[in-house]
């Protein structure tokens, strides 16, 4: 027996008007957490709604993923946005996707940072108190998905927010524990079994650096990227993996 336990989530909700990314459906059916796009990097009422609905139908836990305000860029393109205007951006994009979750009979759960601003807000600890603030403001008790030991964990936690850890599979890390960033060669991982292989390390609580290096991670949650090619593939092969290595996967709220 073991007493592992981990939650798996994906971006979901990433279409925007007659364009669709991710593959909601069947991903719904394999992650617990489902980090819903709000808006601002992509996604639309109409998709939000369908992705709440079902989400509740299937149990999975709705979190809002809020971004910088960049659609054509994705979310991925840095940006400087002030700190009160960044606060009240992140509480209308949780505001948004709560309308939607609550006409399906469910709720958001938590809140996770995009692109371009989760990346700020590893280290940059004005821009991560302003999506602290942002979340209490929609609601005190959200759950912050975060890297750990990050400007977005301590801010989140200095303001009395629950914080969850949350790891990788499919993207490669460095030897001091952060994000390859995606221009490197070899920083998003594709191959199924290689991102299999790489949750179970993880949810077994280490990886191998980029560089070859052993890394320690801690983390409640491992993230699966629904806009990576052969993204279902991947999710199918974790969950088998997870399963088969007697790890338990719990939605982490």
């Amino acid at each position: 027996m073991t007493d592992l336990v981990i939650d798996l989530n994906a971006d979901l909700g990433e279409g925007f008007g007659r364009w669709t990314l991710t593959d909601d459906e069947a991903l719904l059916s394999l992650v617990t957490s489902a980090n819903v796009a709000c808006g601002f990097h992509a996604g639309d009422p109409g998709t939000m709604r369908r992705v709440c609905e079902t989400a509740a139908e299937r149990g999975v836990r709705i979190g809002a993923q809020v971004s910088y305000r960049d659609l054509a860029g994705f979310g991925r393109r840095a940006m400087d946005v002030p700190a009160d205007e960044l606060a009240d951006e992140v509480a209308y994009q949780i505001g948004a996707l709560q309308v939607f979750a609550r006409a399906a009979g469910a709720a958001v759960s938590y809140v996770k940072p995009h692109g371009a601003l989760y990346n700020r807000v590893v280290a940059d600890h004005e821009q991560a108190a302003a999506v602290a603030a942002g979340a209490r403001l929609a609601d005190p008790g959200l759950v912050v998905l975060c890297l750990p030991d990050s400007a977005m964990h301590a801010q989140a936690a200095r303001v009395g927010l629950p914080v969850a850890a949350e790891a990788f599979a499919d993207r490669a890390y460095t030897a001091a524990g952060t994000l390859v960033p995606r221009a490197t060669p070899g920083a998003v991982i594709t191959d199924p079994a290689e991102v299999a292989h790489r949750a179970v390390a993880l949810a077994r609580g280490g990886v191998t650096a980029l560089t070859g290096e052993p890394v320690g991670v801690r983390a409640r949650s491992l993230c699966l990227h629904g806009d990576t090619p052969g993204a279902v593939a991947a999710a199918e092969r974790v969950r088998a993996a997870l399963d088969g290595a007697g790890v338990r996967v719990e939605a982490f709220v």
